[in-house]
């Protein structure tokens, strides 16, 4: 018989339990060098743990963490309302297909409500069939594309024409 899966908000006391969840998220991107355990450290986890614009939720299964995710509560300005960036979501391999990132989204859609934010939204990559399924089965679609702009210090050929 399959127990019961809890799912919790993180708090700056869960350091620990942030820590799993990177390690989670490391397997499940198989991206273990960017989710690895010894980085941040402490303090920087338990700061950002205690910001309320972050959201970090898990599912737990007694006392094991079997997934989570990482969301960001955008304050808007063109309006006095918010939005929800769901980040990262990953469930464990050995727990996948028990309704778990849905249970998941489930928690961050209410949080979503009781904040005041007007949507939740999420990316997801060509190819990953799983999430864009899981996400059409909660949502509504828009094809968009995606750009990283990288950081560019100031005096080193800036264009903009905004330098001090």
């Amino acid at each position: 018989m399959t127990r019961e899966i809890a799912v919790r908000r993180l708090g700056p006391a869960d350091i620990a339990a942030m820590r799993a969840l990177n390690a989670i998220y490391g397997d499940a991107f198989e991206d273990r060098e960017t989710y690895r355990a010894d980085h941040p450290d402490d303090d920087w986890l338990t700061r950002q743990l205690g910001m309320q614009a972050i959201i970090l939720l898990i599912a737990e299964q007694g006392e094991a963490i079997v997934g989570g995710l990482t969301a960001y509560n955008l304050p808007k300005l063109e309006a006095a309302r918010s939005e929800i960036y769901l980040y990262d979501l990953a469930v464990d391999a050995r727990h996948r297909r028990h309704g778990i990132a849905t249970a998941l989204i489930g928690e961050l859609q209410h949080i979503a409500a009781e904040t005041g934010a007007w949507a939740v939204f999420v990316q997801a990559d060509h190819g990953d069939d799983s999430a864009v399924a899981l996400y059409t089965k909660l949502g509504v679609r828009e094809d968009v594309m995606h750009f990283d702009l990288p950081p560019r210090p100031r005096g080193r050929g800036d264009e903009s024409g905004t330098s001090p």
